[in-house]
């Protein structure tokens, strides 16, 4: 994941359950898939002030299961579409995590209790040796160790998602046997 992280930013804080309607309602999708126009409908149900808030690098910190719900891929291209390129929860629901690291939306599972929002956060590159390991750094200064991400999933996110990891190579290329875990 050389050149994903360091990712530095201000944590925008979110709880537990939040709902792919909660990111972006599902209302939105009708009248444009453009994610330069989604960023400003980004959690209008749950704080309409929230889209005009967020500067580009903001990193959405959340606790279990973010983005349950429905499997739209824009509550994943709206996020991209207003500058935000990572998210860390506890947990993701499948269709949340398979259609952000689709999408090139670095989605990294760890322990989040200890960030409030406003904290400025670096996810960066773990411990050496340990094929897509990813830390935490919270604005206390704690590290926290996140899961790591499988070498295709780097491999996919730092070509920018599936569909331009599939220009490139043309097709899935088989991991080398030493990339394997």
């Amino acid at each position: 994941m050389s050149h994903l992280l360091p990712l530095a930013g201000r944590a925008r804080r979110f709880g537990d359950d939040v709902n792919t309607d909660n990111v972006i309602s599902s209302r939105r999708k009708r009248e444009t898939i453009d994610p330069t126009q989604l960023r400003r409908f980004l959690f209008e149900d749950v704080d309409p002030a929230f889209a005009a808030s967020v500067r580009a690098g903001d990193i959405l910190v959340a606790g279990s299961n973010f983005g349950c719900g429905s499997a739209m891929e824009v509550a994943v291209t709206a996020v991209l579409g207003a500058g935000i390129r990572a998210v860390i929860a506890k947990s993701f629901s499948r269709t949340y995590l398979r259609n952000a690291l689709n999408n090139g939306l670095l989605a990294i599972c760890g322990e989040t209790d200890g960030i409030a929002e406003g904290d400025a956060i670096e996810l960066r590159d773990g411990a050496s040796g340990t094929a897509g390991a990813v830390q935490l750094r919270g604005a206390c200064g704690a590290i926290v160790a996140c899961d790591p991400l499988p070498p295709f999933m780097q491999a996919m996110l730092e070509a920018g998602g599936l569909v331009p990891y599939l220009r490139r190579h043309g097709g899935f290329v088989a991991p080398r046997e030493r990339d394997l875990p």
